[in-house]
């Protein structure tokens, strides 16, 4: 309210001023009234508004104030009474008591059961329907919010929200609609799409003259469903490559504590964009380790939940969906799938599919190209693990609200999580080898995946990420990939893979051809410039893509399948090895099966059948073109048109001829069309309707009205027959989505296999080799590098070698000081194995290998406050993983165990840890350690552990073992070091922790004062040890201290080990006693003579 305005109120309820009768005698001095106070009232506006509203009060400041009028008598004007304007403020502002006591009102009935008006009456019953679902109806231009819907979108979008009747609302244009629905999606709501399913033109003709227009639930949209459903235009909120999983989990409890196995759960992830489905079934521990790793290599954007869950598995699955990630949640109950009720809805999926959703025709071809797939075809649905199942029919049931439900009978798109084929990384190896994103800030900068990937699309970054969390444990697999990576690499003009002397066994490669490279090349770039293909496929099965889009991505496909049908390899198919075109079985299977003559032939059948000028306008009444008998419905419709339009042109002559005007035209003004324009002057009939009149007048005789009906009423039929026949055409479709989808699988493999050639063409890259399966297992890896260092660094990385081999020296045990590089060497080492079974080249100058089963790593500090899980108690259950899950044939990578707890308790679980995986597990071993006392497990495998450090150099030696002053310890701990980062055999004494701590810029003070305290704990356990030392060696008799005779080692017969070891131990005790312990120079050279003594003794046998 302005600040004028509330004046005028202000005077307006002032008391009327009283003639005084007593004049006489002076006034009494009053005290000045209290000014009212001001009404405040906040109003939201664009800022548009507020700019202007700002100039206006500006405006209004300049003017000059409103004074009372100065008396002419006597009298005096009274002053306002500012507790009567009170109470007026009091009484305006005060809420109806209809609201504040409706129970005490006479009319409370009326207030609880407001009249609704008819849209708002199918607003109360769209809400009773979809409860959960934030709705946007459709009210003529603008969509529209109602109640608690309204203040939800208000608050995300930024729009204002104001009564309107009974509701809340808020509203957006519908031009608009794409955007509002991403930003309500992206907040983590359900988004429906309520749509008018009648025209004006419909409803005028029809039985709901007077009612409201129809409305229905025409789309839903969650993260997970987004990219599938109904076009909505714009670019996409995530990244293309990214997923869009709906992971659904389930579990049953089982508490076997003696295996570490505390539930079974069953999971299946959709990725309704793409048609690719993950099903698996595994038992689990406390920590949730197999399910974590599930949720980091599919990274899910949606998480449906089977109730019930136990309390770590809930907790774990919330703390995924946490604020950082973004992850939607909604929980489902699965009550009804147990004891075969899963499977009978799985079932009855498939049968209602096949029955009422496949048109006519294609469900032979559907049910044969599924029997054809092992994987999950429709008689293996009894194979599957139970709790697969149940979390497949609580999928099936939730994607049935959307109508996407139809994509879970396409079991050639299922696959397992876990697979024989394949290796799993777990989570801690995801995480810690930075496989996926980087430790600092958690972007895909700085990660194997950012480094590998030089893919040219969108669906081929996808399916790289699969292969770089799912390394290959295949050999043939393995080499199947290098080769076809040779042979791009070759086509390129590298010689790479020809330095490398292989035998059949392992190559089929002799000389590429450079066409190759080119048309793959070419092929890519036109994908990456095209939408996504793969997720436009799956999007035309579910009927949900518009036709630009249709003729964008099944021309897209076309254009590839011809242009790689050059390389002509069907007529190669006949000819010897060395001269084909293409050499390698997996390329040429990949480019057979993208260039398949059916996937041509259907694609450019389909596209005859589209006006691509019509689908680039919108224009679906022109989309279908017309021939050999296609569309008769179409064509129909367009009849009935044609008709009208003709009816309305038959017309002209005849008032040509009424108005006698031979040049009489009908014309359009303003979106008003078939308007008869005449000059002021001229007569018409009186029942013509004047439209508009300015200096001519425009006419709609009746009959043109009428007309005009019938013609508006024909083009609404054909805008309902041409959807239908649209929807029709998308369904032909299903019956060739599985040849389309395999297709697309070839292009994104042969993208992927052109991004490994990429990588594997970077200078000093190596084709690594590996030996079968029968042989022992080992790792030998010629001046290593970490691939993704080595980008940071340019030429400045240091390699490394790494010889390890099962029946030799299988473990290494690297210390060293802080900050020298013992981490990044034993990620290093681990990285090259997973980018060699991957298919790729490694950064090295040679590699030999054998194929993991899996990598197993414990690195880093961290914990977890919101799972109840401490530093400590993540490093043992860590390690507890490690323990159950390796085998002979694994790597493991351990960093720094145990120093989580006191310093003998590290020691003591780091000692016990590795003593297990070399005695049970034999499997290849990288120890990294600051205790020194772990090297001593050496005793136990002798021949088996190698120590090594990184080394360095530093300006000063340490000479003295006894820490003779502080200041020395001092001076030796600020010496300067220079890390070498090369791994040299040897044990560091040393980790030099107080020149990271001058690095990190603690306090000087606090660094000196540490330096003391560690000399003196030092010199204290120096102490300790040389007297155990002391009390070891003077191996005294029981009976009168005196030394065990010598005279037995002259006889060489009777010599054994246990009596050699006493008599070094008696000559070291005589050496000590000389050098360190006897002060009397005559005792001293009695000790140095007794050893003389033994040493001869111990020289002569």
């Amino acid at each position: 309210m302005g600040k004028q305005k509330q004046e005028v109120i202000s005077r307006f309820f002032a008391p009327k001023p009283k003639n005084s009768t007593t004049t006489a005698g002076p006034s009494q001095p009053q005290n000045p009234p209290t000014p009212p106070p001001k009404i405040a009232t906040t109003v939201s506006f664009s800022p548009a508004k507020r700019i202007r509203t700002t100039e206006l009060n500006s405006r209004h400041n300049k003017l000059p104030k409103l004074t009372h009028p100065t008396p002419t008598d006597n009298s005096v004007l009274p002053l306002p009474n500012p507790t009567l304007h009170q109470k007026f403020l009091d009484k305006l502002l005060e809420p109806p008591h209809e609201l504040l006591e409706p129970s005490r009102n006479k009319n409370s009935t009326q207030i609880r059961n407001p009249k609704y008006t008819p849209l708002e009456q199918q607003v109360v019953e769209l809400k009773e329907r979809y409860p959960d679902v934030l709705l946007m109806i459709e009210v003529g231009y603008k969509y529209r919010f109602f109640g608690e819907d309204a203040e939800n979108a208000a608050r995300v979008l930024g729009i204002y929200a104001h009564m309107d009747h009974n509701f809340l609302t808020a509203s957006v244009p519908t031009f608009r609609l794409h955007v509002h629905v991403r930003r309500l999606v992206s907040a983590g709501y359900k988004v429906g799409v309520v749509k008018q399913t009648e025209t004006a033109a419909i409803k005028a003709h029809g039985t709901n003259r007077l009612g409201p227009f129809c409305r229905g639930l025409s789309a839903l949209y969650t993260k997970a469903t987004l990219e599938a459903a109904e076009d909505l235009g714009g670019g996409e909120e995530r990244c293309g490559s990214c997923s869009n999983y709906l992971f659904c989990v389930v579990e049953k409890m089982v508490g076997n504590m003696e295996s570490g196995v505390d539930v079974k759960i069953g999971a299946v992830a959709v990725e309704i964009s793409t048609g690719d489905v993950v099903y698996g079934e595994f038992d689990d521990n406390f920590m949730r380790a197999g399910l974590e790793a599930m949720l980091l290599n599919l990274a899910p954007a949606e998480l449906l939940l089977g109730r019930p869950l136990s309390k770590q598995t809930e907790k774990l699955l919330l703390a995924f969906a946490g604020p950082a990630s973004n992850v939607r949640v909604e929980y489902a109950s699965q009550d009804r799938f147990h004891d075969s009720g899963a499977l009978a809805e799985v079932i009855s999926l498939y049968e209602e599919l096949n029955e009422n959703n496949l048109p006519n025709g294609r469900q032979e071809k559907i049910i044969a190209s599924t029997q054809g797939n092992n994987s999950l075809a429709f008689k293996g649905l009894m194979d599957m693990p139970e709790l697969a199942i149940q979390a497949l029919a609580v999928t099936v049931r939730h994607l049935k609200q959307f109508g996407f439900e139809r994509i879970l009978c396409l079991d050639a798109s299922f696959r397992p999580f876990s697979s024989i084929m394949e290796m799993t990384l777990s989570a801690n190896a995801l995480q810690q080898l930075e496989v996926l994103k980087n430790n600092s800030d958690g972007s895909e900068n700085g990660s194997l995946l950012q480094c590998m990937n030089h893919t040219l699309t969108v669906f081929g970054s996808r399916l790289l990420r699969h292969w770089v969390t799912h390394p290959l444990c295949d050999r043939s697999m393995i080499y199947a990939r290098s080769d076809a990576v040779s042979e791009i690499l070759e086509s390129m003009g590298s010689s790479k893979a020809a330095e490398v002397d292989f035998n059949e066994e392992t190559s089929d490669i002799t000389v590429a051809q450079p066409e190759i490279h080119h048309l793959i090349s070419s092929v890519l770039i036109s994908l990456g410039r095209a939408p996504d293909v793969q997720r436009g496929i799956t999007r035309i099965f579910h009927r949900t893509a518009t036709a630009s889009e249709f003729i964008a991505v099944v021309q897209a496909i076309l254009v590839a399948g011809r242009q790689l049908r050059q390389l002509h390899i069907e007529e190669d198919e006949n000819k010897s090895p060395q001269v084909r075109t293409v050499r390698s079985v997996l390329l040429r299977k990949l480019i057979l099966t993208a260039s398949s003559s059916s996937v041509i032939s259907t694609a450019a059948r389909l596209l005859s059948m589209l006006n691509k000028e019509a689908a680039d306008q919108r224009d679906l009444h022109n989309l279908f073109i017309i021939s050999d008998g296609n569309f008769p419905e179409v064509a129909s419709a367009r009849t009935k048109v044609h008709l009208a339009n003709e009816r309305l042109y038959q017309l002209l002559p005849l008032y040509r001829k009424q108005l006698r005007i031979s040049n009489l035209e009908f014309m359009s003004v303003s979106g008003v069309t078939h308007l008869i324009e005449l000059p002021l002057d001229v007569k018409v009939p009186p029942d013509w309707v004047k439209v508009n009149s300015k200096k001519t007048i425009r006419y709609h005789p009746p009959d043109v009205l009428n007309a005009l009906d019938q013609l508006t009423l024909a083009n609404e039929e054909l805008s309902v027959v041409c959807r239908a026949t649209w929807d029709s055409f998308l369904k032909t479709f299903g019956g060739s989505y599985s040849e389309f989808q395999s297709a697309v699988q070839a292009l994104a493999t042969l993208d992927c296999l052109y991004s490994l050639a990429m990588v594997s063409r970077t200078k000093s890259y190596v084709r690594p080799v590996f030996v079968s399966d029968n042989e022992p297992a080992e790792i030998n890896i010629s001046c290593g590098r970490h691939p993704v260092m080595e980008d940071i660094l340019q030429n400045d990385f240091v390699p490394n070698d790494t010889n390890l081999h099962a029946d030799g020296q299988y473990c290494q045990i690297v210390t060293g000081p802080n900050m020298g590089g013992k981490s990044c060497y034993i990620r290093q080492v681990a990285l090259i194995a997973l980018m060699a079974q991957v298919g790729c080249f490694v950064p090295a100058s040679s590699a030999k290998l054998h194929v993991l089963d899996g990598i197993y790593t414990r690195m880093g500090a961290s914990d977890s406050i919101q799972l109840g899980k401490s530093t400590f108690l993540e490093e043992l259950s860590e390690a507890s993983h490690i323990l159950q899950h390796c085998t002979s044939r694994s790597l493991v990578i351990i960093d720094e165990l145990g120093r989580g707890t006191s310093t003998h308790d590290g020691v003591a679980i780091a000692y016990a840890t590795l003593h297990y995986l070399l005695e049970r597990k034999r499997c290849i071993v990288l120890f990294v350690t600051h205790y020194p006392e772990i090297v001593d497990i050496r005793n136990d495998f002798p021949g088996s552990i190698g120590a090594y450090h990184v080394s360095y150099l530093t300006p000063q030696k340490e000479t003295d073992l006894n820490f003779k002053a502080d200041h020395e310890m001092d001076t030796m701990n600020h010496d300067d070091v220079t890390y070498l980062y090369k791994l040299v055999p040897g044990v560091s004494e040393r980790s030099f922790g107080f020149k990271v701590a001058q690095l990190a810029q603690l306090p000087s003070s606090c660094i000196r004062r540490a330096v003391a305290m560690a000399a003196r704990l030092e010199a204290e356990v120096c102490k300790r040890e040389k007297k155990t030392f002391l009390m070891n060696c003077a191996m005294p008799n029981a009976k009168d201290n005196a030394y065990i005779p010598m005279d037995c080692l002259r006889t060489a017969g009777t010599r054994n080990l246990e009596e050699v070891e006493k008599a070094y131990r008696d000559l070291f005790f005589h050496l000590n006693l000389a050098f360190h312990e006897e002060e009397d120079a005559a005792k001293r050279w009695c000790s140095l003579k007794l050893a003389k003594s033994l040493s001869g003794k111990l020289l002569n046998t």
